[in-house]
Formats: C-alpha cells, sequence, structure tokens
C-alpha cells in the first residue's frame, strides 16, 4: 500500500476519536454539563448529524469550485480543528451541541476525500483491501483513541482529551502537507457526472444497508459504559481497558473483513449481520454476568465496525468512488449511528432500562440482514452492474 494511505488512516484515526470518546466520559460530561446520560448520548448522535447534513452540502461546492482534493482535505481538517477546539472550551451543553455539530460536518468532508484519494492511487480490484487501512484508522480509535481519551478524562478532566484531538488534527494537516501529492480527482471528474451517479438504485440499496448496519452497532455502542458498570457491575477504572479490548477486537476484525472484502463482499455482511445480531441479544440477556460479558462484547467488536471495509468495497463497485458518493456514504452512515444512539437513549428516557440499547441494536441488526438477502447470490460486481458496465472498472 502507497504511504499516503496510511496518513490518510491517522487522519480517520483523529476524526473519529473525537467522534467516539463521549461514550467512554458519559459520567463526566453529564456532570459538568448537568445533563442526565441520555442527553450526553445524544451529543454523538449531534456529531453524526452535523457529518449527515453539512457533509454533502460542503462537498458539492468543492466540486463546483473544482478545488483539489488534497487542498479540500487540508481546508476542512483545518476547520475541524478549530471546531474542536470551541468543543473543548465549551462552558454549557447548548455550546457543546454546536460544536459538535460543527465537527461533524468538516469530519464527514474529510471522511469522504480521504475515501476518494485512497481510492484513486489503488487498482480497483484492491481498493477493498486500501480501505480496510484507510478504515483501520476508525479501528484504532477505539483500540487507542477511546481509551487514552477516557484515561486522560479520568486523570486530567475531559477537556484535555479534546485538546488532544486538536493536537492530532494539526499533526494530520503537516504530514498531508509534505507528503500526500495533489489529487486531480475533483478536476476531472464534474459535479454532473458525480449527480449521475445517484440514478443508480442499487447504490440507494447499498447506503441503506450501511445505515442499518452501523446503527445497529451505535444503539449498543453509545451506552457500553453505563451498562458494563451499572448492570455487569465493572468499576469505572476498568472500563478505558473493556473499550480497549473492544478496540482490538475491531482491529483484528476489520484485518480479516479487509483481507476478503472484494471477494466476499455481501457474504460477510449477512454473516456479520447474523452473529452481531445474536451477540448483542445474549449480552440483553447476560449483561449482569461480567464473565459473558466480556465475551460478547469481544465478539460485538469482532463482527461489528469490522464490517466496514466490506459496506466501503460494496459501494465502490456500485458506483464511481469519487468525492461526493463517498461522502453521501458517510452522511448515510450517520444517519444510521445517529437513530441508532438516539433510539437507544430513547428507550432508557421511556423507562426500559439499559439493557434497551442492546435490544433496539438486535432489531436494526435484523433489518440490515433482510436488506442484503436479495443481494445474497450474487457476485461481488452485480450489484454494480448498472453503475459500471463490463470491463469499465
Amino acid at each position: 500500500m502507497p504511504l499516503l494511505v496510511f496518513i490518510l488512516g491517522l487522519t480517520i484515526f483523529s476524526i473519529t476519536t473525537s467522534e467516539f470518546m463521549v461514550a467512554g466520559m458519559m459520567p463526566s460530561l453529564a456532570q459538568a454539563m448537568g445533563q442526565p446520560l441520555e442527553q450526553i448520548g445524544y451529543l454523538i448522535s449531534l456529531y453524526a448529524m452535523g457529518m449527515v447534513i453539512g457533509g454533502p452540502l460542503f462537498t458539492i461546492g468543492l466540486l463546483k469550485l473544482r478545488i483539489p482534493n488534497k487542498q479540500g482535505l487540508l481546508w476542512l481538517l483545518g476547520l475541524y480543528a478549530l471546531a474542536q477546539a470551541a468543543a473543548a472550551s465549551a462552558t454549557s451543553y447548548e455550546f457543546m451541541a454546536v460544536a459538535r455539530l460543527a465537527t461533524g460536518v468538516a469530519g464527514s468532508v474529510c471522511f469522504g476525500l480521504s475515501l476518494a484519494i485512497c481510492a484513486d492511487v489503488v487498482p480497483p480490484q484492491s481498493r477493498g483491501r486500501a480501505a480496510a487501512v484507510v478504515i483501520g484508522g476508525l479501528m484504532l480509535a477505539g483500540v487507542v483513541g477511546v481509551p487514552v481519551s477516557t484515561l486522560i478524562d479520568q486523570h486530567y478532566g475531559w477537556r484535555a482529551s479534546f485538546w488532544l484531538v486538536v493536537v492530532l488534527a494539526g499533526l494530520c494537516m503537516a504530514l498531508i502537507a509534505l507528503l500526500v501529492p495533489r489529487s486531480q480527482a475533483s478536476d476531472t471528474v464534474s459535479l454532473g457526472e458525480e449527480l449521475r451517479e445517484f440514478r443508480n438504485h442499487h447504490l440507494w440499496a447499498a447506503y441503506a444497508s450501511s445505515a442499518l448496519i452501523i446503527g445497529a452497532i451505535f444503539a449498543a455502542f453509545s451506552y457500553f459504559t453505563p451498562i458494563l458498570t451499572e448492570i455487569s457491575g465493572f468499576p469505572a477504572s476498568s472500563i478505558p481497558w473493556l473499550l480497549g479490548v473492544y478496540g482490538i477486537a475491531n482491529v483484528v476484525g476489520n484485518g480479516v473483513v479487509g483481507r476478503f472484502a472484494d471477494q466476499y463482499t455481501i457474504p460477510i455482511m449477512v454473516g456479520g449481520m447474523i452473529v452481531l445480531g445474536s451477540s448483542l441479544a445474549l449480552f440483553a440477556v447476560f449483561a449482569h454476568n461480567q464473565s459473558v460479558s466480556i465475551v460478547l462484547l469481544i465478539v460485538t467488536g469482532l463482527v461489528g465496525m469490522s464490517m466496514n471495509p466490506a459496506i466501503i468495497a460494496r459501494v465502490m463497485r456500485t458506483a464511481h468512488p469519487g468525492p461526493l458518493v463517498n461522502t453521501v456514504h458517510t452522511s448515510v452512515i450517520n444517519i444510521g449511528l445517529s437513530v441508532g444512539s438516539w433510539a437507544g437513549g430513547a428507550g432508557i428516557a421511556a423507562g426500559y432500562g439499559l439493557r434497551s440499547p442492546l435490544w433496539v441494536g438486535v432489531a436494526l441488526a435484523f433489518l440490515g440482514l433482510v436488506s442484503l438477502l436479495p443481494y445474497l447470490g450474487q457476485g461481488p460486481r452485480d450489484a454494480g452492474a448498472a453503475a459500471f458496465p463490463a470491463g469499465a472498472d
């Protein structure tokens, strides 16, 4: 893999550390902001909403202005760092909410541009493996970013964790400016060509599956910390290590899925949804048992976020993987993330208890499985036939 693919992975690591770390510091933020846990959980949803709404609009603007992908990525990383600094300085829940929306907007475009650059520099048949490297940054955010930010929160306060992400974003800007060559994708692909990709109904089917898969994961993940402390009975000091174990499982699963995502895209996703739904259901039933909870936490990590290379490979085979297709995919994924996180919190707020987010995840996993079944017997390219005629890819 080219070096710049790993640099893009570091960029995704920085972005997703900020997105996910709220899950590891919910008690601290709840106390600092004077809000209940479910309200703090909505900060994850607000970030995702920023990605959903702002990402495609900013990307359309970049395409209209014919701004090179590298330059656009640098600009949006700068905006991301500023918004993250504002979140680190927040003194009220309302200000924090606005800052999370802004970071979500910038993060969505950074995500889409990173994947577009990644797709440009590797052969089509290797895009799933390259995407696995880039998305590996997301997995490392679970292994390193979230546990470290939780430890920093417990010893130095939540603001220090937010400032750490600002530093990481600045480091990524410097590396991209120095080492990433100028991309020509935005100079050769017009806005009209990008928009025509959305006439393909297979692309929308792929988007729907992605949203349901991520929604199932985040309905549960957003509330792992209170579930593990209040139901499973783990001390708060053990949460960084438990989240680290979950993140390691993500990385292992991502490596395996990335290896085979280009060849067995749909079977991987179908099998993953079956195992994910089963593990969340068992977690809901046996959450009071610490040993079983740890096992199911690992299983969920192995098959949950690890499906990202497969869902990205599917979209990249279904339509031309330009900036807008990837950014809209990021937005659709975050619709699922936002709805999943919100639905999990709504279950708690309605009085169904801390196990209810796990059951919400089971329901969304079942819907995700149903959305995949029509494509189960098809080859990896069949779903994209309308977008890529034979020999075009």
